[in-house]
């Protein structure tokens, strides 16, 4: 059984009045939606509250909940509007770092070239590598941002990126590109790679 079929199962359990089965569904989907809620707002402090704030929602709008895309795309879709209304709502943003760990590099391309740890020299490399993405990530646009965020970081299909972000796969390749390509621009110098390579 898919864990698509398995995450319908327990939807129509919570619909059915199983409130127990929507603990499993927060317990499943609870630390991915705090990373991406925290790649969007970066406010340690509101991130919680707008993941909790998400699940209550998502909770409250399950009887509407048909199945016609995959529950965790539907999550992160009212986890991404949360967030955005959330900085909306904001009079100024308080910058802080995205924080993006090695195991997280993994999901990028040419991450391979940051697994080397051997060294002092690797490691300061890797951090400033580490740094430069996070800072690059921080100056997309939010689109552009939540586009490579969900490609890269969470590992969504283009598909589902698109029914997340409510637009065309054409628009989701687009912002991905040129995420990528922002991504790359800033990563050149700490790289040596030429205008023509993308990491």
């Amino acid at each position: 059984m898919s864990d698509r079929e398995i995450d319908q199962q327990l939807v129509e359990r919570i619909q059915s009045g199983d409130k127990q089965a929507f603990g499993l569904l927060v317990s499943k989907y609870q630390r991915k939606l705090h990373r991406l809620i925290a790649r969007l707002v970066r406010d340690p402090a509101e991130v919680e509250d707008l993941t909790q704030e998400t699940f209550i929602k998502a909770y409250r709008a399950l009887a509407s909940f048909r199945g016609e895309s995959a529950f965790y795309t539907w999550l992160y879709r009212i986890g991404i509007n949360t967030a955005k209304n959330h900085l909306a709502a904001q009079v100024r943003r308080i910058p802080a770092s995205v924080g993006i760990d090695s195991g997280e590099m993994e999901g990028i391309e040419g991450a391979e070239r940051l697994r080397d740890f051997d060294t002092p020299e690797r490691q300061l490399m890797t951090r400033q590598i580490a740094l430069t993405v996070d800072e690059a990530l921080a100056g997309l646009p939010d689109e552009l941002r939540e586009a490579i965020t969900l490609r890269e970081l969470e590992g969504l299909s283009y598909e589902d990126i698109a029914s997340t972000m409510d637009c065309p796969i054409g628009t989701v390749r687009s912002r991905i590109f040129r995420a990528r390509e922002a991504i790359a621009a800033r990563l050149r110098p700490l790289l040596g790679t030429r205008a023509d390579e993308r990491w």
